[in-house]
């Protein structure tokens, strides 16, 4: 008779887990025997606290937290286990999984169902009902979720039929939304990008901002609301400037500022390898019904993105480039598909054209990047954004306004309920670059990511725009590269990028 590979824990009540994997899983949670964890970053990014009420308080009993990879997922999870050891939760009450990181999970067919109740049995000692009732609630937190194929109906089992909070990441929102249907009213799903440049310099400088905008929309339709914006950025000029100048010279992942040191090339091919190809390969690999998605065709798909962002490139340059690239012939919604794929992954956000008075625009998505710094290692070349960069290489401006315009739409798109939308040229209505919608009022958007700016000729789109009285824009705004750049239209608001992303 073969020797059993994998010796089997025995629970009488509630069947077997191998050993190998029951001691892989203690091992990944030292507190329930009264040792260390791995130490965790003192740095909390912005969302620490909003998860940590949702996890307690919040109106769902589960939290999803997506994201691209490499944003720091895994350590906020690993911070909020620290906050709650630290705040007299019972260790026994903790259960930490990761399943990027448990190949011995393989093989078990309700993973997350097989291993809770094994923490019931042989961690807890009582079921989480009774835990609950006791006041002592288990607290579940499940990392890359998006590995399981049937992660949602377990979940939806465990909070169905028990008492507990559950807190969940995912970096392939494709998957997660594969499962959201099934768990509606019983999760709750917050987004998370790379760094912000107050996070930044925190993270950099260790100085530490109060943020003018909160996640709160009814302010932003208020002009006061972005003047006074202007008047605060311009106190804190000296840190937010230092700050934009990091973003510009290394993007908005953490790794790049956590390890300052390390030279761009290094950063440039860790991200490629854990972000970009981690997507493509692995998260995207597989579409519906298990059928394979074309590799090659989404790496191209993506460095076309990059090659474009900012930009509403379209059919009429997606299918020349991709038949000449790959030497075949694919069509427009085939590339679409992948185009939708990768927004769902969060690397990059399609910010579609302004639907009005319900008629649908046939324009293509503007593509925006979840940061510049994967263009740079993907196409291998660096393009500066702030002011002193471009000052040294006035030959890419054209680029970094493109870039610019990337960084302004992904940043617009991830505040939670803001409409954003582009205006694409109509007839004798001129392109503006963004128009977001706030309850019935709209803001168009302009940037304008130059030395220099023409108050007449640089505002014909936002002045078009507002002379509509059938668009609802009380005002717009003008994004620019420096400061103190004065126009003369009180309708209309200037602010460099580097303050306007300063507010959050």
């Amino acid at each position: 008779m073969e020797e059993n590979k994998h010796p089997i824990e025995k629970n009488p009540l509630f069947g077997q887990l191998p050993l190998e994997l029951s001691e892989n899983i203690r091992s990944l949670n030292p507190w329930w025997s009264d040792e260390a964890a791995p130490t965790v970053p003192s740095f909390h990014r912005w969302i620490f606290k909003r998860l940590n009420h949702m996890l307690h308080e919040g109106l769902t009993p589960a939290t999803v937290l997506r994201g691209p990879r490499r944003v720091g997922k895994t350590v906020i999870l690993r911070q909020i286990i620290e906050d709650l050891l630290g705040s007299a939760v019972i260790p026994s009450r903790i259960l930490y999984l990761p399943f990027d990181e448990l190949p011995t999970m393989q093989g078990i067919q309700e993973p997350i169902l097989t291993v809770a109740r094994w923490f019931e049995r042989e961690v807890m000692g009582c079921t989480f009902n009774t835990s609950a009732q006791q006041n002592q609630p288990a607290y579940l937190l499940l990392d890359e979720v998006q590995n399981l194929e049937s992660w949602a109906p377990q979940v939806k089992n465990l909070v169905d039929n028990h008492s507990m909070r559950m807190l969940i990441t995912g970096s392939s929102s494709l998957r997660i939304e594969a499962g959201r249907d099934s768990l509606a009213g019983r999760i709750s799903t917050v987004d998370l990008g790379p760094l912000s440049t107050r996070e930044i310099a925190e993270m950099r400088f260790g100085a530490r901002t109060k943020p003018i905008w909160n996640n709160g929309l009814n302010g932003i339709a208020i002009p006061d609301f972005w003047r006074q914006a202007v008047v605060i950025c311009r106190k804190q000029t000296v840190l937010r400037r230092k700050a934009f100048a990091a973003f510009s010279d290394r993007g908005a992942y953490p790794v790049a500022h956590e390890r300052k040191a390390a030279p761009w090339s290094e950063i440039a091919d860790y991200l490629n390898e854990t972000v970009i190809q981690r997507a493509i390969r692995h998260d995207l690999r597989m579409g519906a019904w298990g059928q394979k998605r074309d590799e090659k065709l989404l790496e191209e798909v993506f460095r076309l993105c990059c090659r474009y962002a900012g930009q509403a490139p379209g059919q009429r340059i997606f299918v020349p480039e991709i038949h000449q690239a790959l030497s075949v012939n694919i069509g427009w919604n085939r590339i679409l598909d992948y185009l939708q794929f990768l927004d769902k992954t969060l690397l990059i956000r399609l910010i579609r054209p302004l639907e009005l008075r319900l008629k649908r625009q046939s324009s293509p998505p503007k593509v925006c990047l979840c940061d510049h710094s994967l263009r740079a290692s993907w196409l291998q070349e660096v393009v500066p954004l702030d002011p002193d960069g471009l000052s040294k290489n006035p030959h890419l401006s054209d680029l970094a306004g493109h870039l610019a315009e990337s960084a302004l739409g992904y940043f617009l798109a991830s505040i939670p309920n803001l409409d954003v939308a582009y205006f694409p040229a109509r007839g004798t209505e001129p392109e503006v670059d963004f128009v977001i919608t706030v309850g019935t009022k709209r803001i168009p958007i302009e940037v304008k990511y130059r030395k220099y700016i023409d108050p007449h000729d640089d505002t014909l789109g936002l002045r078009a725009f507002l002379e509509k009285s059938v668009y609802n824009a009380p005002f717009g705004l003008l994004v620019t590269l420096e400061d103190d750049v004065t126009v003369l239209d009180p309708r209309i608001i200037p602010i460099s990028l580097s303050a306007l992303l300063w507010l959050k």
